[in-house]
């Protein structure tokens, strides 16, 4: 019998306890439970390293909310204290390992929340209070490569990814603006860097940098360093990888 290896992330314990104790009495699951998205990622990590990966991931759509401290799980780091939301956990899931599918289990039908979490990677979104049996055939279903939502979230999810999808190609178009050193300046202010890390980073004046930023914002027609970053990241641009050392082009300021 092929066993089916199912990880539940709420911070509910009673519900996660209840769900994973539900799904342990099925012959072909076995089951863990994590009360948050670090735990989460310490026994997705712990699993990979031992040759037992997750197969399926339950994801509570709401986890962390009124929590402090909330940030986002990409890149996926283990061992990490804080509150990452069930969102970017998806995200951060998918992109550290592509064979794990995720599920977000919703408390209340949210359009453009299950199009965010479609968008993230995730390969279902399903009602906390379905029956067990749907549950079971929504976590064999994805395993199959299938999508499952509720009918009624159809309409509306196809209109928040169609309206998604405007708006990415739009801010491609924009991007696709910027010139080379530009878009690296860019990719520095989605990383977060401010103007004197990206001056030695990228071994540039701040004078130049500044000018670059000011070039970004002015080309992006936005007003802030925020909106230029919300606007890369819908157009797919990504952070700079902050782990690799800077190799010097140079050494000359500009």
């Amino acid at each position: 019998m092929v066993r089916i290896r199912v990880l539940v992330v709420d911070d509910h314990r009673i519900f996660a306890e209840s769900l994973a104790a539900a799904l342990a009495a099925e012959p072909d699951v076995d089951v863990s439970a994590a009360g948050s998205g670090p735990a989460a990622l310490r026994c997705m990590e712990r699993a990979a390293g031992e040759g037992r990966r997750f197969d399926v991931l339950l994801v509570d759509a709401d986890l962390g909310v009124g929590a402090p401290g909330l940030r986002s799980a990409a890149p996926v780091h283990g061992g990490e204290d804080g509150v990452v939301d069930g969102i970017s956990l998806v995200s951060g899931v998918r992109s550290a390992q592509p064979g794990v599918r995720v599920v977000v289990l919703a408390e209340k039908d949210d359009p453009r929340r299950a199009a965010l979490a479609l968008q993230a990677g995730a390969s279902g979104w399903v009602a906390k209070d379905c029956s067990l049996s749907r549950l079971l055939a929504v976590i064999r279903g994805v395993l199959r490569d299938e999508t499952h939502l509720p009918p009624a979230l159809l309409t509306g999810v196809l209109r928040e990814l169609t309206a998604a999808r405007k708006h990415r190609s739009e801010s491609e178009r924009l991007v696709e603006s910027l010139t080379p050193r530009e878009r690296e300046v860019l990719r520095c202010m989605v990383a977060g860097l401010g103007r004197k890390a990206v001056a030695e980073r990228l071994y540039l004046s701040p004078h130049t940098v500044r000018t670059h930023m000011q070039n970004v914002l002015g080309k992006l027609g936005v007003h802030s360093t925020l909106a230029a970053v919300a606007l890369a990241r819908r157009a797919g641009v990504g952070p700079v990888d902050l782990s690799r050392d800077v190799v010097e082009r140079g050494g000359q300021l500009a």
